[in-house]
């Protein structure tokens, strides 16, 4: 087996957001969205009878949880949460509140949208979007979260408050593992394998599988892969074994469930705070058998990989599944290291 440790590190570092360059910027760009919010917030309510209420922010998704990737299309970016200080028995239309954050957020670029899950603000540039930063709008009523889903084309069905508990899931996968180092491998494989799905799938409707799915998914099966020796008080960690057991564990949770009359096999991933909801539910069947089918052929790979003696055409196998942002070394690179763990003795002749 080849050792390509390096290779993956590598890797993970030209694939996720740098902490002081795209991350400055998406902060730089969320703290211009939440200036503009902050400025026209009571301008809003000039017309209604009521006070503006009370909000707070928070960051959420991949940024805050520190699971995020580079884009492929370059589409940088950044969630937000905005919980306001009202009943929703006293707004039973979640899209009027967004509304609230639209229209305070208006003008701020050419493009402000409400959309089914949140409220976006689009950057753009030559017409095409570099950052967008997505609000999801919260009330806090009775002491329970609640998301505001819907938007203004909503039927009336489609348009609901739901339980929620963002702060208990950050909480949940921040901590998940008190080992640093464990945490990092944790970190890096749920990086990995969203790149995978960036470059395997096509990113129209809901033909992928979703980033939070793929984020869950590792904190209910992933397992840390490690070699301690203990003697010398040193730890090395294999991602690509870690990896492979990973992928091995989501095919295995795929189960055989009737529909219409049909056996059909789907993965179910349960969100693990409220509303508790399958994260891939919205995946048809189809788009499940094209999931299931570009897992296995990714664990054969990764399988391959770890039986190939050859650093390069192990990590060769490994670039086909996560693109060219996966290094591959050249074979002179390799050869040497190679040969100098080749022990010949004599005394055997």
């Amino acid at each position: 087996m080849a050792d390509i440790q390096k290779y993956f590190e590598k890797f993970h570092e030209n694939i996720k957001l740098k902490r002081f360059k795209e991350n400055a910027t998406l902060r730089e760009k969320r703290d211009r969205v939440l200036d503009r919010l902050k400025n026209n917030w009571d301008k809003v309510f000039e017309d209604e009878d009521i006070n503006p209420p009370k909000y707070e922010t928070f960051d959420q998704g991949s940024y805050d949880l520190g699971t995020g990737n580079k884009p492929t299309n370059g589409d940088y970016d950044i969630d937000v949460g905005i919980i306001i200080r009202i009943s929703k028995d006293d707004y039973p239309d979640p899209v009027k509140v967004k509304k609230w954050i639209y229209d305070a957020l208006y003008g701020h670029t050419k493009s402000v949208e409400i959309r089914r899950p949140c409220v976006t603000v689009f950057y753009q540039k030559d017409g095409e979007d570099i950052y967008h930063v997505d609000l999801a709008v919260y009330c806090e009523s009775d002491d329970k979260i609640y998301l505001a889903k819907g938007k203004p084309n909503s039927s009336e069905e489609n348009r609901v408050w739901e339980k929620a508990d963002p702060h208990e899931l950050s909480k949940l996968i921040k901590e998940h593992y008190s080992d640093r180092d464990d945490d990092k491998q944790f970190r890096r494989i749920i990086r990995y394998l969203k790149r995978w799905k960036d470059v395997k799938f096509s990113q129209d409707g809901n033909a992928a599988p979703i980033g939070i799915g793929v984020t869950i998914a590792a904190y209910y099966w992933f397992k840390p892969n490690k070699t301690v020796d203990y003697c010398a008080n040193t730890t090395k960690y294999n991602d690509l074994k870690a990896l492979n057991q990973f992928v091995q564990k989501i095919i295995n949770n795929f189960t055989t469930v009737w529909q219409d009359g049909e056996s059909v096999e789907r993965l179910r991933v349960v969100l693990p705070v409220v509303p508790n909801c399958d994260l891939f539910d919205k995946m048809t069947d189809n788009q499940m058998i094209n999931f299931k089918e570009k897992l296995e052929n990714l664990q054969q790979a990764l399988k391959d990989a770890i039986t190939e003696a050859d650093p390069t055409e192990a990590c060769k196998l490994v670039q086909e599944q996560f693109g060219e942002d996966f290094p591959v070394p050249e074979k002179k690179d390799t050869a040497e290291k190679r040969s100098k763990a080749i022990v010949s003795s004599s005394a055997s002749a």
